[in-house]
């Protein structure tokens, strides 16, 4: 069996998603090539568990200090370099395609009259989720910026809906965890206001993840370049999680059992959405604006829950390797039922 994988580059959660379901490829017999668009091919980084692998410029968003310019977006897209790779995706001698919010897999398979398979968070929001549905044209973005036929939407509960859990790595724990010790990960935002803000709270140690090499003039707050190694390592030390509304660090954080907060990206309705989850669901705490109080208030703050997710990548895989089945209701709830939730 022959996979063309595509993945969407722009956040690193994606990429996160897709190294757990490398490794449950590799368990079943088939051969994978990885197409990765939405940012420049030397921004990537730890991509050895993609052996097979393309880079293209894809779609993204223009972000200026934690908010989406949607005017800015479309001047800094290349639409027809966009269109001319969707031509240029060469889908035969593939047996399935998949497309992990990838817009060129997605629309060259469109184009070509092959199925996609979607296997991501945004494929959530065609069910009723907790979500702002008012924003008409972001709705419209979300819908067909990388349209599949075979939805495999991911969410932290199921709401009801055709939804498995979240694709995680079912990893050991990586060392103790250390009291008043903060991952930081907002990239973007502007690191070096968030630096200042976090320094006037001398009751926690920070350590912020940023994009750049940078340099921080406070004891207490640390700056680090990513890296899967030791975000991961400092993941499972620390004991709370600062951070956009993204999904996949979210699923981390939770599956850890760390005290959550998030500020969600303005103008970005997958993330506000999140947040609205999040709140609805008591898994987490949510600031609209980065300030003293409202951080200093959460730091204050114990509550947090820890949830055990189950194998979903090896579940997605097996269906793959049996050929796409119909997937009954049993098939979302078997998982369901091997999720707990502790409220610590």
């Amino acid at each position: 069996m022959k996979i063309l994988y595509g993945v969407q580059g722009t956040g690193n959660g994606h990429i996160t998603r897709a190294r757990v379901m490398a490794r449950a490829l590799e368990k079943i017999d088939c051969q994978v090539d990885y197409l990765f668009s939405g940012r420049p091919e030397t921004a990537y980084f730890d991509m050895a568990v993609f052996a097979r692998k393309t880079f293209r410029r894809g779609l993204t968003f223009a972000i200026i200090d934690g908010e989406i310019k949607y005017r800015k977006t479309l001047f800094k897209n290349n639409l027809w370099q966009f269109m001319q790779d969707v031509k240029n995706c060469d889908l035969s001698g593939y047996d399935w395609v998949i497309s992990d919010y990838e817009p060129i897999t997605a629309w060259a398979c469109r184009r070509q009259q092959v199925p996609v398979v979607g296997i991501g968070h945004q494929y959530v929001f065609d069910y009723p989720v907790p979500q702002n549905k008012n924003h008409w044209l972001a709705k419209m973005i979300t819908r067909w910026f990388a349209p599949t036929t075979h939805k495999v939407p991911l969410h932290w509960h199921h709401f009801d809906a055709p939804i498995l859990p979240p694709i995680i790595a079912i990893d050991e724990p990586i060392g103790e965890t250390i009291d008043h010790r903060v991952l930081v990960y907002l990239p973007f935002e502007n690191q070096q206001k968030v630096a200042y803000l976090l320094s006037q709270i001398r009751t926690h140690q920070f350590i912020i993840y940023t994009p750049e090499r940078l340099s921080s003039p406070y004891q207490h707050v640390t700056f680090k370049p990513l890296s899967r190694c030791t975000f991961q390592t400092d993941l499972h030390s620390c004991d709370t999680v600062i951070a956009n509304a993204g999904f996949e660090l979210s699923s981390e954080a939770l599956s850890l059992g760390k005290k959550l907060l998030v500020r969600p990206l303005k103008g970005q309705t997958e993330q506000q959405a999140n947040a609205m989850a999040l709140l609805q669901l008591q898994y987490g705490h949510v600031i609209q604006d980065l300030n003293l109080k409202d951080l200093v208030h959460f730091l204050h703050k114990n509550r947090r829950v820890k949830i055990t997710f189950p194998d979903v990548a090896g579940h997605i895989c097996q269906w793959l390797a049996n050929g796409l089945p119909d997937r009954q209701s049993d098939w979302y709830a078997h998982l369901w039922q091997q999720v707990e939730v502790v409220h610590l």
